[in-house]
């Protein structure tokens, strides 16, 4: 346990980033009292001030772009690159040189999230960093905050919980917390960011939560924010006479959020430009989206305004007079996003996919549904019995798990209009079952809700406060080639050995049992991980030789070669084996072969690629 005199909560969001934190030494019991730490960051050339939010933007400047002292922060006096307020300004007018959405590609498997590919449309002469790299940079400007204000307690020495989506796999985790590392924090702990947002409401309504919800109460944390929608259901039930929380599901990681309403917007903007004959190219488009941006939010949170004006500048010699002008009114803000985005559906309902084509540009892999009601009702359905395991809820069969409570996070949901239609599509669902509407968890701050809830769980972690249940969200698998006679045209059949159930709690491990594996050593092998989030009653050891495509989903296999250690290239080793999963959520697998010392481990980390 740590003894830090601070418990630090910060939020490495999509669009903004928050630090908060609780003084142990001033707090006792379950009351805590979280405090937020201005963030000092360059909103304009020359121009320093401190803000509750951190946009999580990087800009890469020219350079002869800007001035000696332009960029000066109290902590360094000659950055390299722009975060922040002014990274977010000055790169909606020139976008080829500006990162955002770092976390969304740190989260993608399929790109060396090490290499410098961002930003995804710059042209070569433009400087590019890694998904890695931009996260250490946002991480650092934050740690670096921090030490400022607290010179006799930097953060290095203090705990600190970072959160991720729900959603994260292992390797993006790992990757997280090595950002996070590289940044100078290392006492670190990971928390799912729907379960920052339940800790923000309990610390925000400590005299009263136990009587907002009570025992048999499924609550549904609906968190949208700019880039990712993330979905869980946080089961209350009864330990020895008082209130317990149990993360029962988590939803899949669907990159969808404000970035896509946003972009609906611009199109919609740019339809009207061009049905008079003005044409945006690609760099347009993209300054068009950040104005998109600033108008939807001016015309969400001020009901008494029509429309916003809209300017991109020309592409062409003439600056002055040549920008295309347009406008957004709140008539399209609405219909694009409660009907595109929020459509109502019935709960059976399913994400609508596409077919794709055969060449697609290296990107983000988005949702193909912009959908998030069709999104909700599939997770629902898919676990409709998913707080069956818990004492004191009913097994009985339902079309879908019927929520009782509702907790909104995320931006998107500070326009009154979309959390309305929400409720109101997740009532009618309940009312087709005969269930009574929801009850609404109100009182969270949407912008601070996570980092809040974060230094909340770090001072949880200290035996204090109230602490919610869950464990791994997932069960874990590996891939076991049984032994067959060849068969022409067929691989050999493949088996799912189970070596994390659904529920293991980070930072235990688990020995498999007695059964013994061939494990290759001294050649490149491949090896293939699983995960599921609906097969909850698999046990360490339980093997599987048939599923469902919808109950595993591989993960990016491993290609290894592990040391042979005296032995002969490619010889197969009889081992047993273990799991771990660890502090930050990674999975960990050992092999301990019949005698010696040797111990092989494979670990989902951050170049999954990695064995030792």
């Amino acid at each position: 346990m740590s003894t830090s005199p601070f418990a630090v909560g910060i939020d490495l969001g999509t669009t903004h980033s928050a630090l908060s934190f609780v003084d142990v030494r001033a707090n006792d019991g379950d009351v805590a009292q979280v405090r937020e730490l201005a963030i000092p960051q360059s909103v304009a050339a020359g121009s320093v001030e401190s803000r509750a939010l951190l946009p999580s933007f990087l800009y890469l400047p020219h350079a002869s772009e800007f001035g000696p002292q332009d960029l000066a922060l109290p902590w360094d006096g000659s950055p390299r690159v722009i975060v922040g307020e002014m990274a977010r300004q000055v790169g909606a007018k020139t976008p080829i040189r500006l990162v955002s959405s770092a976390k969304s590609w740190l989260g993608h498997s399929a790109v060396d999230r090490r290499e410098p590919i961002l930003p995804a449309d710059a042209p070569p002469e433009v400087e590019r960093v890694s998904p890695f790299e931009a996260s250490v940079r946002y991480l650092s400007h934050l740690r670096a905050t921090w030490d400022a204000a607290n010179p006799s307690a930097p953060l290095a020495t203090q705990e600190v919980v970072l959160t991720v989506p729900a959603s994260f796999d292992p390797a993006a985790r790992e990757l997280t917390a090595a950002a996070a590392q590289q940044a100078g924090i290392q006492n670190l702990v990971l928390l799912e960011e729907p379960q920052a947002a339940l800790y923000s409401w309990i610390a925000g309504n400590q005299a009263s939560w136990r009587t907002d919800v009570k025992v048999g109460d499924v609550i549904l944390v609906v968190d949208v924010g700019g880039g990712t929608t993330d979905l869980s259901l946080i089961a209350v039930a009864e330990e020895k006479g008082a209130l317990a929380l149990h993360r029962v599901a988590v939803g899949d990681h669907i990159l969808l959020g404000g970035d896509n309403m946003d972009l609906a917007l611009a199109h919609t903007v740019r339809q009207k430009m061009e049905v008079d004959g003005r044409m945006l190219d690609s760099w347009q488009l993209g300054m068009l989206t950040h104005a998109c941006r600033s108008a939807k939010e001016l015309l969400l949170n001020d009901t008494s305004i029509a429309s916003a004006p809209i300017v991109v500048a020309s592409r062409g010699s003439k600056l002055i007079g040549g920008s295309l002008r347009s406008e957004l009114t709140r008539e399209e803000v609405l219909r694009v996003l409660v009907e595109g985005f929020f459509p109502k559906e019935a709960v059976g309902s399913h994400p609508v996919s596409r077919p794709r084509g055969g060449l697609m540009q290296m990107g983000l892999p988005y949702a193909q549904d912009a959908a998030v009601t069709r999104h909700l009702a599939a997770f629902l359905t898919r676990q409709a019995q998913a707080a069956d395991k818990i004492e004191g809820f009913s097994a009985a069969k339902s079309a879908f798990l019927k929520p009782t409570a509702l907790l909104f996070n995320g931006g998107v949901f500070k326009a009154k209009v979309l959390r309305d239609r929400v409720v109101d599509v997740l009532n009618g669902w309940l009312a087709t079952e005969g269930a009574a509407p929801l009850r609404i968890l109100e009182g969270a701050d949407l912008d601070l809700a996570v980092a809040r809830g974060a230094a909340y769980y770090g001072y949880v972690r200290r035996g204090r406060g109230v602490r919610i249940r869950g464990g791994s969200a997932r069960a874990y698998y590996i891939g076991v080639e049984t032994s067959a006679p060849a068969v022409p045209g067929m691989a050999p059949p493949l088996n799912a050995l189970c070596i994390a159930p659904f529920g293991m709690e980070e930072g235990t491990s688990t020995t498999l049992p007695p059964a013994e594996f061939g494990l290759v050593v001294g050649e490149p092998v491949r090896f293939r991980f699983f995960e599921s989030s609906v097969r909850r009653d698999d046990q360490v050891g339980s093997v599987l030789e048939r599923w469902r495509d919808e109950e595993l989903h591989e993960l990016r296999e491993i290609e290894a070669t592990l040391p042979a250690d005296g032995r002969v290239s490619g010889e197969v080793v009889p081992v047993r084996l273990s799991a771990a999963i660890t502090e930050v959520g990674t999975l960990l697998l050992e092999a301990v072969p019949r005698s010696g010392a040797d111990r092989w481990k494979l670990e989902l980390d951050v170049r999954e690629t990695s064995a030792a």
